[in-house]
């Protein structure tokens, strides 16, 4: 790993890897804060010296009013940019589309809903949803890896949007293999069908730490989210599952060597800031974490930032 020193600029490939990435959930467990909380934290974020990583605020659409109740006072005066916000569907999606209209009406200049994620496991949903998708609103669809997994995927190739993965939960069962993740980059993939994933990503590497901030929580081994961005953007140029399990299941930093130009793996696989770039457009756009610090503390303990 290519240390740099505390108040050096991040290396140019770290920036192409990590900017706009991390899409704040700390409304959703483990963390599961209150909304003051979350968007103070936001806030905070926001105007840190790593705010260049922070992506949107995820929330469920049904907390909408709450949000803004919260948020007002961050978002009224003058702004450069406006916060964006991912909304999770409710059950009624035609209600969750006029929920989203709504706010974007009365809020456009300070805070704007672009993202929409959806529970889809059935080609059904995902037509319905699209039928009657606001333009100006990107939709993730969380799909199902059952037997319907192809044609979901292909369902979402043919109409343009994109795809939603969960990496993790609270217990040991929520976490897919190594295998299941692959095989749904690899899919994504040769669909040009770009994604996010959600929960679990905590860090860098793979690691095996508790899976809440509880006393007592119980204990697992964890995807990291370099593992999962870097495996992508491998599996976009078409490496072999083998070695991409390997690259996921790798846990030693020393592994990776970051540079101006990009990133190698093992001094022998190596991504070009190019690389990179196309990943995070067509690839994995993002994933979402409840927290923005144990990322950023872990990076900076590579010395990354």
């Amino acid at each position: 790993m290519n240390a740099q020193p505390e108040a050096s600029k991040p290396l140019q490939s770290i920036r192409e890897l990590m900017t706009g990435v991390i899409d704040y959930a700390g409304l959703f467990p483990p963390s599961q804060l209150s909304m003051q909380e979350a968007v103070l934290n936001y806030a905070t974020y926001r105007n840190s010296n790593h705010g260049w990583m922070l992506g949107r605020f995820i929330l469920p659409v049904a907390r909408l009013d709450e949000f803004m109740e919260s948020a007002t006072d961050f978002v009224s005066g003058e702004m450069s940019e406006a916060w964006r916000l991912s909304v999770l569907a409710g059950e009624d999606i035609n209600q969750t589309f006029r929920q989203i209209a709504e706010f974007n009406r009365l809020n456009e200049s300070s805070v704007i809903i672009d993202t929409l994620e959806v529970k889809a496991n059935t080609l059904s949903k995902i037509d319905n949803t699209l039928t009657s998708l606001p333009s100006g609103i990107t939709a993730y669809f969380e799909i199902s890896m059952g037997e319907q997994f192809i044609d979901l995927v292909t369902a979402l190739a043919m109409s343009g949007h994109r795809a939603k993965i969960r990496t993790g939960g609270v217990t040991n069962e929520d976490f897919p293999s190594s295998k299941e993740i692959i095989r749904f980059v690899r899919t994504c993939m040769a669909a040009n069908v770009p994604f996010k994933a959600t929960a679990g990503l905590h860090h860098p590497l793979r690691c095996f730490k508790p899976l809440t901030y509880a006393p007592d929580a119980p204990e697992g081994t964890m995807h990291g989210f370099m593992n999962t961005l870097m495996m992508t953007g491998f599996a976009r140029e078409s490496y072999r599952p083998p070695l991409l399990e390997e690259l996921m299941e790798e846990e030693f930093e020393e592994a990776f060597s970051f540079s101006e130009a990009g990133v190698a793996w093992r001094d022998e696989y190596f991504l070009t800031n190019a690389h990179l770039r196309l990943m995070r457009d067509r690839g994995m756009n993002s994933f979402g974490s409840c927290s923005f610090d144990e990322p950023v503390e872990d990076l900076r303990a590579m010395g990354l930032l």
